[in-house]
């Protein structure tokens, strides 16, 4: 048995967000950094790390299957539980066989030193599975931002910059604010920083990301969101060339706000507001804090300031209670604002959630058939705004070669986040280098979802 990660095969696997996918880097870049040897998750190795996801019933049924999965490649390895199924599912995290160590949110930056004490403590035969609570803290009662900083740049072209964690908000349908906390933002300064270095290794574009983003900074002194102004901040910083948001809610877009990012030249015209549902009675009983006609609002002021805006959404069918008539409601509202692209839920109850305990849940197929219709729909509105773009130049960064019916291609993304391939056979390929960003002008579709140079 050993004593600390030094030398170590690490297994890590993620589930569900971006912040995850952050935090995920981080862990395995500290984890290098003393000693340890990250190896893929299909090989044998001496500790399993899984960073969990508990959005809904299903994400937690695969995090288990992970964990057991891990279990079985190797009955002698270390199998880590990590963040939010531990925090909304302790009780059965420990009484799970499968798991060895379970660590929560905000001590995710601790993994080296939590494994090596766990190691330690394991050959002295005094272990248990939180390290006597150690390694999980009431993530309720916190005011804490857990500090993590990444120096190396994960993927050749792009960035997410986790900037905030933890919602305020508590629709009725989600479990994330008790298994993430409240609001609490990351100091500006650390942000820039950790940008500038990320800079300094090639990066081009940088995604800003969180739990609710567009409540940075809301627990500052200030008592207001400072999002615009960290915007303005990065913009400042030379080398990069876009920044993108993640997921924000439609409040934050008002005249005033939009005005100014609308003045930030870096900014990619790419914003993704969540709706959920465009019907009033729906989005009350989803306690989302909006109507929809203020979401139009939202829309429309963007649509003043920028040029065809890249604008994609979430959407809900199924919610407990959804008539036919909401539901007709709803995509009346979905096929008249025409978004770039939908995400489209069907409603799974989450164990724990007011919206769990509702009258009126609807059949499976009720959920499939109103989903149907919007999937449709978001087709045909995704093709029409790709079309838009045909015959124009396109600022692309280029991500990935990829073989596509048989042929190889360079692709990559517009600021609106257009996808665009070239054939790497094609004199037109040139400067079509990953990391690189160059003009090109497509010419028509190369599939559904890609346009073609």
């Amino acid at each position: 048995m050993f004593n600390n990660v030094n030398n170590q095969k690490i297994a890590l696997h993620n589930l569900g967000c971006k912040v995850n996918g952050y935090e995920m880097d981080v862990m395995s870049q500290r984890l290098k950094e003393a000693g340890a040897v990250i190896v893929p998750f299909s090989e044998k190795a001496d500790i399993y790390i899984i960073n969990t996801c508990t959005v809904t019933n299903i994400a937690d049924r695969k995090s288990r299957q992970m964990l057991h999965k891990a279990k079985k490649e190797n009955p002698e390895a270390v199998v880590v539980a990590v963040g939010c199924y531990v925090e909304t599912g302790i009780d059965g995290v420990k009484k799970d066989d499968s798991i060895d160590l379970a660590v929560g949110n905000n001590k995710k930056g601790e993994i080296v030193d939590i494994l090596n004490e766990f190691l330690a403590a394991r050959n002295a035969d005094v272990t248990d599975k939180t390290l006597g609570g150690a390694s999980i803290i009431d993530i309720n009662h916190t005011n804490e931002y857990e500090s993590m900083f990444l120096s190396e740049l994960p993927e050749h072209t792009r960035a997410y910059i986790k900037i905030q964690d933890g919602c305020n908000q508590f629709c009725s349908y989600c479990v994330i604010p008790y298994a993430r906390g409240r609001v609490r933002s990351r100091q500006e300064q650390e942000i820039l920083a950790e940008i500038k270095g990320l800079v300094q290794k090639g990066c081009k574009e940088v995604v800003l990301t969180g739990i609710h983003v567009g409540s940075y900074g809301l627990d500052f002194d200030t008592k207001e969101p400072q999002l615009i102004s960290l915007i303005e901040h990065i913009n400042e910083i030379a080398g990069i060339r876009r920044i993108r948001l993640s997921s924000i809610e439609p409040r934050i877009m008002t005249e005033e706000n939009v005005k100014r990012l609308s003045m930030v030249d870096k900014l990619c015209p790419h914003f993704h507001l969540s709706l959920q549902s465009g019907c009033d009675s729906v989005l009350k009983r989803m306690n989302r804090h909006y109507t929809a006609a203020e979401y139009r609002q939202s829309v429309d002021i963007l649509r003043k300031y920028f040029d065809r805006p890249a604008i994609t959404t979430d959407v809900i069918v199924g919610f407990p209670g959804e008539t036919p008539e909401e539901f007709e409601e709803c995509r009346k509202f979905c096929e008249d604002i025409s978004f770039y692209e939908m995400h489209v839920f069907k409603y799974s109850p989450r164990k724990g959630t007011v919206a769990a305990g509702m009258k009126d849940q609807l059949t499976d197929r009720q959920k499939s058939e109103r989903s149907d219709v919007l999937l449709h729909m978001t087709g045909t509105q995704s093709e029409s705004y790709r079309n838009s773009f045909i015959g124009e130049k396109l600022e692309i960064l280029w991500e990935d070669e990829e073989e596509i019916k048989g042929r190889r291609y360079m692709t990559g993304h517009s600021d609106r986040y257009v996808k665009v391939a070239v054939p790497l056979d094609s004199p037109f390929a040139a400067g079509a280098v990953t990391g690189e960003i160059t003009t090109v002008v497509p010419t028509g579709f190369l599939n559904s979802d890609t346009l073609l140079i």
